[in-house]
């Protein structure tokens, strides 16, 4: 397993970089070039955003769309690629932040030179020139806890796990379920925020260091696309699946396997498909220097009926209404 894993990051980290190299000959066919960064390569969740970015391409000819990103979750990694593309003057970025804070001095610096910033899930980015949301980040958090509270009957002990404590959207969506569970006057919330760095295996240990810690722990909430699928494992190999509750943001075919087991309560999740379509086409949108309105339809499910509203900086946060909640019951209703 571990020999799988070193060469499959080999090979991210291999794919980050073409796709990074390549923006100077895409630059050369005289055509906009929005450059997507996200925040790994290579793990479910954004080798499905790649094909909104890919279909963003085919469906605009008159623009190059590309992605890449770190061989691992780490911000400085993503931050040297972001340099790398504004060094090579690319139109437009479309960012999705591992730490938003990181990345504002170089976005900056993007944007005097004329190129467009938009972000994702990074709704606090002020060197932004609009912040795209599949939906509102409190909301989606409080729904997560929610469901996690009906599995344990509004009472036990329960943890969360967020990808890191920079990361903007895992931060609100435990707050936010941290908030929810005040209602519940028996659910007790004990070592939250554990960070996963995305990372299956190492959330895996952690959620068995959780279970040995607290043997009578009921409920996890996580964030991070990987999360679900750690802890998961570790809720299976104890023989605890239906007996703990587990609840977190995943794609339903990479969590396909632990929902039928019981092991994963249930999903949250918005398709990072069409998220990276719509972030490219705000940026496309930015290029024309066209105006971004309240209620208008950026084209892509989801996003048909946007909020505008200001940002953190100078900048739009635009938010759409992607949510999903699945389970066992419906997950095969959202396969990818």
């Amino acid at each position: 397993m571990k020999t799988l894993s070193k060469k499959f990051l080999a090979g991210t980290a291999v794919a980050a970089a073409m796709l990074t190299g390549s923006v100077g000959a895409l630059l050369a066919q005289d055509k906009p070039v929005i450059a997507t960064v996200v925040k790994i390569s290579g793990i479910p969740w954004f080798d499905r955003m790649s094909t909104g970015v890919q279909a963003f391409a085919e469906a605009n000819p008159d623009v190059v769309a590309s992605q890449s990103g770190p061989a691992t979750a780490d911000s400085a990694q993503q931050l040297q690629i972001i340099q790398d593309l504004v060094a090579k003057g690319v139109s437009a970025l479309a960012v999705v932040p591992m730490d938003p804070a990181v990345l504002e001095g170089t976005l900056k610096r993007a944007m005097e030179r004329g190129i467009v910033v938009v972000t994702h899930e990074a709704d606090n980015q002020i060197n932004t020139q609009a912040d795209v949301e599949a939906f509102d980040n409190a909301d989606y958090g409080a729904a997560l806890n929610e469901r996690l509270a009906k599995c344990m009957n509004n009472e036990g002990k329960w943890t969360t796990f967020v990808g890191s404590l920079g990361s903007r959207t895992h931060m609100q969506w435990v707050g936010a379920g941290e908030e929810n569970a005040k209602k519940y006057s028996g659910m007790q919330l004990v070592d939250p925020n554990n960070e996963s760095f995305d990372d299956a295996n190492g959330t895996y240990e952690k959620a068995k260091e959780i279970l040995r810690k607290h043997p009578d722990i009921k409920g996890f909430q996580t964030s991070a696309g990987n999360d679900v699928l750690g802890v998961g494992r570790a809720i299976d190999e104890a023989g605890l699946s239906g007996k703990i509750c587990l609840v977190g943001t995943g794609l339903p075919n990479p969590s396909a396997d632990l929902l039928e087991t019981g092991a994963i309560t249930a999903i949250g999740f918005w398709d990072p498909q069409k998220a990276g379509m719509a972030m490219n086409a705000v940026a496309k949108l930015l290029i024309e220097k066209k105006e971004l309105t309240d209620g208008m339809d950026l084209g892509v499910e989801g996003y048909n009926k946007v909020a505008v509203k200001k940002g953190a900086g100078e900048g739009l946060l635009i938010i759409g209404n992607g949510m999903v909640l699945a389970d066992k019951a419906t997950y095969k209703d959202h396969m990818f």
